[in-house]
């Protein structure tokens, strides 16, 4: 259960109504609702969200986000992209995998870049030249930003979804 009061469609400013409409198209979550309480973040937020990864295959961003919310238990943004997972092929033994910590079933692109998603949120101060080596066999330099930026992302929402108890908008999903 949400830990503040959710912005909701009926009673949001102007600039909330705006974005709730045109940008989500009358369909906010509880994340954007959340997030509303601070409508020029909200405004901010979701264009640079829409534009994070999207150099990256959908699998890889997707496997990324989601090992990246197991790692730090965050159960609403895990769901959201468990959920999004689905329609890229990624399958419930891959989910098995995530949890497990284990990369050796993806390919080595994607191993790749797990392994970075995993050691920049358990230590980012452990990132050293070699990771950015070993991820410049497979990714170019535009793609490695992007990867960081989506795991910086991921970290990002782990930390302001579940501590402000954002409600799970559809069944939960079980691994």
């Amino acid at each position: 259960m949400a830990r503040l009061s959710y912005v909701e469609m009926e009673q949001d400013p102007p600039e909330v109504r705006e974005v709730y409409e045109k940008t989500l198209k009358g369909k906010p979550v509880s994340f954007h609702k959340l997030l509303a309480h601070r409508p020029e973040v909200l405004k901010i937020l979701l264009p640079f969200y829409a534009a994070v990864g999207r150099s990256l295959d959908r699998r890889l961003y997707e496997a990324v986000y989601i090992r990246v919310s197991m790692i730090n238990g965050c159960r609403y943004c895990m769901q959201h992209h468990l959920a999004a997972s689905k329609r890229v092929g990624l399958t419930r033994e891959d989910w098995q995998h995530l949890k497990e910590g284990q990369h050796g079933n993806f390919n080595e692109k994607e191993e790749a870049a797990l392994d970075f998603a995993e050691k920049l949120t358990r230590d980012p101060h452990s990132i050293a030249d070699g990771d950015i080596q070993s991820l410049k066999l497979h990714f170019s330099e535009a793609e490695i930003v992007d990867l960081d930026l989506l795991i910086g992302l991921a970290n990002l929402t782990n930390r302001f979804t579940d501590p402000l108890g954002a409600d799970l908008e559809f069944p939960e999903e079980k691994i």
